[in-house]
C-alpha cells in the first residue's frame, strides 16, 4: 500500500489469472488455452506483415481494424457496423460495462462465474446482483425478469462449462427489452449455440467473442463484440477515449488470416470436443461427477478426495489444473481440454493419487 495510492486503487481486488509455470514441459491444463496451434495460414500471414526487415512495425496499425472486421462480419452475416474489436475480450468486456452497464440500477450475473465480472463492476462504480445457479450448477434464467440495469452472462458458463440453449437466451431478451443483455461466448464454439442470429431481432442484445480459444491465438489477444450499430457505437467511443491503437499490426493479421481458415477451425474445434467428452467419461470412470460442458474444459470433483490436496498433488507432477478457493465450489477442479497425450497424462497421475 502507498499514500500515493487512489482510492479506487485501496479498493481493487484485482482478477487472478491462472498460474503460467516456468517449466520444460508442463502440462498445462489451468487456463483453457487450446492445445493445437493457430492455422499455418496465420504464422504466414504474420511473417508476410513484418517482411524481411519488419519496417511495418514503425508504423501504427489501422486503428479500426478495418479488414479483419470486414472478414469477421461476412463470417457472421453481419454488417460492418455490428462489429467492434478489441485487445482481446476482456478489454471488450470492460469497455462494455464502462459504455453500457453503468446504470440507475444493479445488473445481474450468476454466483459462479467468470470471475472478472465483479472486478470490472468494482474498478467502474458499477453495482451489481449475483443469481445463484441451481443445485446442478445451471442458470435459470428466471432469475433475470425482475428489474435490473443489464445482464451478463457467459455460455456457456465458465468455469462450470454449462450452456444454455438459444430459446433460453431469447426468453431472457424478451425478459429485458429495457437494458443491455451481453452474451459472453467465450467457448461457445466448441459445443453451444450461438445468440449472433438474434443481434437484428432484439437491438439490446450484445455478443462477446474471442480469438484465445478456439482460434488459438490467446497470444494474440484480439476480441470481438457483435451488436445493434448504436451499442457498436457506444463502445467505440469509449475505446477511443481511452486508447486509439487497441489492435497491433500482428494481431490483426493473425486475426484475419485464422479467419481465412475454416477447415483447421472446424478441425481443432472437433478435436478438443472430442477429448472433452474421452477425458469425462475417463473422470466418471475414476469416480468423479463431472458437470456437463460445451466448453474446452471440464469441471469435476470426487467425493472422496479433496480438490486442493489433488491439485497440489498434481502440481507436484508438473501438471496443472485450476482450483477456485470459492463458495459452492472449492471441491472441484477446473481441467482444460489437452492434446490426447495430455490428457492421457492427468488420468493415470489422478488413478495413481486416488488409488
Amino acid at each position: 500500500m502507498s499514500r500515493f495510492w487512489s482510492d479506487i486503487v485501496h479498493r481493487l481486488t484485482p482478477y487472478v489469472p491462472g498460474e503460467q509455470p516456468v517449466l520444460a514441459h508442463p502440462v498445462k491444463l489451468n487456463t483453457n488455452e487450446n492445445p493445437y496451434p493457430p492455422s499455418p495460414r496465420v504464422v504466414e500471414a504474420i511473417r508476410r506483415e513484418l517482411g524481411d526487415d519488419g519496417a511495418s512495425l514503425r508504423k501504427y496499425p489501422d486503428p479500426t481494424a478495418l479488414a479483419l472486421c470486414e472478414a469477421v462480419a461476412k463470417h457472421h452475416g453481419l454488417r460492418i457496423e455490428q462489429v467492434f474489436a478489441g485487445n482481446g475480450s476482456d478489454e471488450v468486456l470492460a469497455h462494455a460495462f464502462q459504455a453500457l452497464l453503468k446504470r440507475d440500477r444493479p445488473i445481474r450475473f450468476p454466483d459462479i462465474t467468470y470471475s472478472f465480472y465483479p472486478v470490472y463492476a468494482q474498478l467502474y462504480g458499477v453495482e451489481y446482483e449475483t443469481m445463484p445457479l441451481n443445485a446442478d450448477f445451471a442458470i435459470d434464467v428466471d432469475d433475470y425478469r425482475a428489474p435490473n440495469g443489464g445482464v451478463l452472462l457467459p455460455n456457456p458458463n465458465a468455469p462450470t462449462g454449462r450452456a444454455l440453449p438459444l430459446a433460453e437466451i431469447e426468453v431472457l431478451l424478451k425478459a429485458n427489452p429495457d437494458v443491455p443483455v451481453i452474451i459472453d461466448e467465450a467457448y461457445v464454439d466448441f459445443g453451444a449455440q450461438s445468440a449472433i442470429s438474434l443481434i437484428d431481432t432484439y437491438p439490446n442484445l450484445l455478443v462477446v467473442h474471442t480469438t484465445s480459444k478456439a482460434r488459438s491465438l490467446a497470444g494474440m489477444r484480439v476480441g470481438f463484440a457483435f451488436g445493434d450499430p448504436a451499442l457498436i457505437e457506444a463502445l467505440t467511443r469509449v475505446k477511443d477515449s481511452f486508447n486509439s491503437y487497441p489492435l497491433d499490426r500482428l494481431a490483426q493479421a493473425a486475426a484475419l488470416a485464422s479467419y481465412e481458415d475454416q477447415a483447421w477451425f472446424e478441425e481443432s474445434c472437433a478435436k478438443v470436443a472430442a477429448s472433452r467428452d474421452r477425458l469425462t467419461a475417463q473422470l466418471q470412470a475414476l469416480g468423479f461427477d463431472v458437470v456437463p460442458s460445451a466448453a474446452n474444459f471440464v469441471f469435476a470433483k470426487h467425493p472422496a478426495h479433496d480438490a486442493a490436496t489433488l491439485a497440489a498433488a498434481l502440481k507436484a507432477k508438473e501438471i496443472f489444473v485450476r482450483h477456485f478457493r470459492l463458495p459452492r465450489i472449492d471441491q472441484h477442479l477446473r481441467i482444460s481440454i489437452g492434446t490426447p497425450a495430455e490428457c492421457d497424462t492427468l488420468v493415470a497421475a489422478l488413478t495413481e493419487l486416488i488409488g
